[in-house]
């Protein structure tokens, strides 16, 4: 049975919860401060607003009542988040409270304050501008001197500060909706980016898995081919040679001239030397030795070393730009490519002088060889077909599937340049 776990919140959901955890604790508390400074501010004042003794009664009454009151709605919130019939009861009974001890000491009209930041909560929407318009009542009464006003002044004092606080709460109320909806905006963005990054991370995982995938066909492909080259090369080389030293061998046997049997021999001896060469030159070719323990380019300095002193040719390796470790299907790929370069210039250029030219150019590696030999004509030379060799379309063959180019320049009488092109793959 396999196991799995919930994936952690998000950053915008954290940074959210954040914000409701910060607000929920000013819900929590905030009446209980206002009441308490209600409270205390109106039994400071109660000698200058001149409290008689029934008045010190119902004061103290109600705020216990308003006390209880909040213990009990700060109980039933928990399981009742939103507006709710009892969210409507608490929150008039509290104005009520409110409103009744402010008419007794205008000093406990903080308590009403309550009632600005608790309506949303607490009340239907259809309910809070009526909700909010008895709690400024409050409020401006209080401001005005206490309810209820005295003379015509008192009333246009009170009028005065009623319409400022309606205005004061209307721009509030405003800025706080536009600066939820600015932290919905933030969180959604926030919440976007998160997605795309992660698409972006698993993208990117997938891309380095195909890559990790295609270097793996590529060395399977390399293989299989590596295999039909050999199996061709034998049946043109080691295979046609053994046929003709049993065939030299034959005239040997069926003859009595010594001088005739003797020139047989030295055919037969020749042919068996040349096999023989073939056959060390197939198994070299058979896996990068030369790679085991060597870089690209060191690799590349010893081959092109053992070629010109087999073959009596002068031949040059350089290196341009910053030589960097590279993943071993690409170095395997350039130095098979240049091996069969070699090779065929070995074979069919007749050179006096060769040139390698290995370059690290940012995002890619060059590898040019380049003959002054015959040439020939690329577009008039087609592979030989039934012999499965690896040969120039071989060639292209190995460097496309590491998503590279193999280029052949040359003419008549104008030497050869084979250029390959590959991708710059680093080795993890």
């Amino acid at each position: 049975m396999t196991t799995g776990t919930r994936p952690g919140p998000s950053a915008a959901e954290a940074a959210a919860a954040g914000v409701e955890e910060r607000w929920g604790t000013v819900h929590r508390y905030g009446p209980y401060v206002l009441l308490g400074t209600g409270f205390v501010l109106s039994v400071a004042t109660a000698g200058l607003v001149g409290m008689d003794r029934t008045e010190w009664t119902v004061l103290l009454s109600l705020s216990a009542a308003a006390l209880a009151l909040q213990l009990w709605w700060t109980h039933v919130e928990r399981t009742r988040p939103g507006p709710s019939g009892a969210g409507v009861f608490v929150y008039w009974v509290r104005w009520a409270i409110a409103f009744v001890v402010s008419w007794i000491n205008p000093f406990y009209a903080f308590f009403a304050a309550v009632g600005y930041f608790d309506a949303d909560r607490l009340l239907p929407r259809r309910l809070h501008k009526p909700a909010l318009f008895a709690s400024v009542v409050v409020v401006a009464g209080s401001q005005s001197g206490g309810l209820p006003p005295h003379g015509s002044l008192g009333w246009v004092v009170f009028g005065a500060l009623l319409a400022v606080n309606m205005v004061l709460v209307g721009v509030m109320g405003h800025v706080q909706v536009k600066e939820d909806e600015r932290a919905r905006a933030q969180a959604r963005t926030i919440q976007e980016l998160a997605q795309a990054n992660a698409a972006l991370h698993q993208a990117m995982d997938e891309n380095a898995q195909l890559h990790t995938q295609l270097l793996l066909q590529a060395r399977e492909a390399g293989v299989a081919d590596e295999r039909r080259r050999l199996a061709a090369e034998i049946h043109d080389t080691i295979a046609q040679g053994l046929t003709g030293i049993i065939a030299q061998l034959q005239v040997v046997a069926n003859t009595e001239d010594p001088a005739l049997a003797r020139t047989h021999l030295d055919r037969a001896a020749a042919l068996a030397r040349t096999s023989l060469g073939e056959a060390r030159r197939s198994v070299q070719n058979l896996g990068p030795a030369a790679l085991e323990h060597s870089a690209l380019p060191t690799a590349l300095k010893a081959t092109v070393a053992e070629w010109s002193e087999r073959n009596a040719v002068r031949a040059d390796l350089t290196v341009t730009g910053t030589v960097e470790p590279l993943h071993e299907e690409i170095e395997a790929t350039l130095l098979r490519i240049a091996q069969e370069a070699l090779s065929n210039t070995a074979r069919h250029a007749g050179a006096g002088r060769v040139g390698v030219t290995l370059s690290f150019m940012g995002d890619e590696v060059a590898l040019d060889v380049r003959d002054d030999g015959s040439g020939f004509d690329p577009l008039a030379t087609a592979p030989r077909s039934g012999t499965g060799g690896f040969g120039l379309d071989g060639m292209r063959a190995r460097a496309a599937r590491v998503a590279g180019s193999v280029e052949i320049e040359s003419e008549p009488g104008g030497g050869t340049a084979v250029s390959a092109r590959v991708p710059l793959v680093r080795h993890d």
